[in-house]
């Protein structure tokens, strides 16, 4: 009878510690957690749309297209949308780097477009990126940036915004060695013509604000404005056929 009780007492000594050890496991376990690595790419803000702009079909260009990823998208109480995209700068398929930007007055349908060069007859392996963004009509305003990519690093030299409709209208002219690859040194101005105040439709007011330098400095441009802001320093009546024969 004694060694009945004495092996029932036993096998409940070897339960206690069998539980007992599965209890510090347990402990063990919940006091070092697993370690979570960040995934850099699900981190990186979600595309709600991406559009492309095919800038080269060079293999060896510095920059072949850029992906415009429209990240975020909000209204204000006066149903301004105004929206925010990431600008993706591609190699082939590699991604060199990338630049944000906030759009206000956002147009549903709006273009994105782009082109190398500070002017259309500028070097087409220019180191100068131009982006452009806008409905595509007469009388809508266009969001226009340029961007400077060269060695891996990229600055946003300038942005302005530019409307035309029908000859009238203001964008931004670029002048100096304009021509070439990647000059040193450029300047800017703004160019508005509009109707005269008599409503005529021969002739217009011409005229130029805004005048601003550009120099480079190491990789990095550095830019500075020539005259007031936002006012004009020359002003001239030309009819419309004067003004375009400029051209």
């Amino acid at each position: 009878m004694k060694l009945k009780y004495l092996f029932i007492l036993l096998v409940f000594t070897s339960c206690q510690k069998e539980q007992k050890t599965a209890q510090t496991a347990d402990l063990n376990h919940t006091q070092i957690p697993e370690i979570a690595v960040a995934d850099t790419k699900e981190a990186e803000e979600r595309s709600l749309k991406t559009d492309t702009i095919l800038l080269s079909n060079e293999k060896d260009a510095e920059v072949t297209h850029i992906l415009a990823n429209l990240i975020d998208q909000k209204a204000d109480k006066d149903s301004v949308i105004t929206s925010k995209f990431r600008l993706d700068f591609y190699r082939n398929k590699n991604k060199a780097a990338s630049s944000k930007v906030s759009i206000r007055n956002y147009e549903k349908g709006s273009e994105w477009s782009g082109s190398n060069g500070l002017t259309y007859s500028s070097d087409k392996n220019s180191s100068f990126i131009k982006i452009d963004f806008g409905y595509p009509a007469c009388g809508y305003t266009y969001e226009n940036y340029l961007y400077y990519f060269k060695k891996g690093n990229l600055q946003l030299v300038h942005q302005w915004q530019s409307m035309s409709d029908s000859g009238w209208g203001t964008w931004t002219e670029f002048m100096g060695d304009v021509s070439g690859k990647d000059p040193e040194n450029f300047y800017c101005k703004i160019v508005s013509y509009g109707p005269t105040d008599d409503d005529s439709e021969d002739s217009g007011i011409v005229t130029y604000s805004d005048s601003t330098s550009f120099s480079l400095k190491g990789n990095h441009w550095k830019k500075k404005l020539l005259s007031a802001k936002d006012k004009p320093y020359f002003e001239k009546k030309m009819t419309f056929n004067e003004f375009h024969r400029q051209d």
